[in-house]
């Protein structure tokens, strides 16, 4: 029964994260998907990506750190490091499709752009979610799991188990 309850409650604590994740990631990702159509209008499409993906990716990792994944404090250096590698993965899987796009359609539209874009990056971040739980920041999870079983009461029976419970002397 035990057992049961626990799979139960890792689900649901997955699907909070996931929950918590596309809306933190999602929003950022869209603002960022903007920012990217504003910027490169100014300068290259990839150095435009290249440098709104840097700055949505801190942002994300420490909105991650403390609301997705309940770490409940800023993200570590390490963690911030280990989230870029997964972002940078995510930035090579949009890049490819925007040029596979600008491959088939010479003159897209916004419109098009952004659906791709858009559909490039949720593939991107189903992948990056779980990277970010099983690996960035599986440890802080664990140690809040710790705090959680260490605050359970520990039920004790009130008699003992065993020979002196039933009269004979080990």
């Amino acid at each position: 029964m035990e057992t049961a309850q626990s799979q139960q409650q890792a689900a649901s604590d997955t699907f909070t994260a996931f929950a918590r994740f596309v809306l933190f990631g999602g929003g950022v990702g869209l603002a960022s998907s903007f920012a990217v159509a504003a910027l490169a209008s100014w300068i290259h499409w990839g150095l435009a990506n290249a440098l709104i993906t840097a700055v949505s990716t801190l942002l994300a990792t420490e909105l991650h750190a403390r609301f997705t994944f309940v770490a409940g404090r800023r993200a570590t250096w390490r963690q911030h490091v280990q989230s870029a590698g997964s972002a940078a993965a995510a930035y090579a899987v949009t890049s490819v499709a925007m040029l596979v796009l600008r491959q088939l359609a010479s003159a897209p539209g916004l419109v098009l752009e952004q659906v791709v874009y858009l559909s490039a990056s949720a593939l991107a971040g189903v992948a990056r979610f779980a990277v970010l739980r099983l690996i960035v920041f599986a440890r802080s999870r664990s140690q809040v799991a710790a705090a959680v079983r260490a605050t359970r009461p520990v039920y004790a029976t009130a008699e003992p188990v065993g020979p002196v419970a039933l009269g004979h002397a080990a």
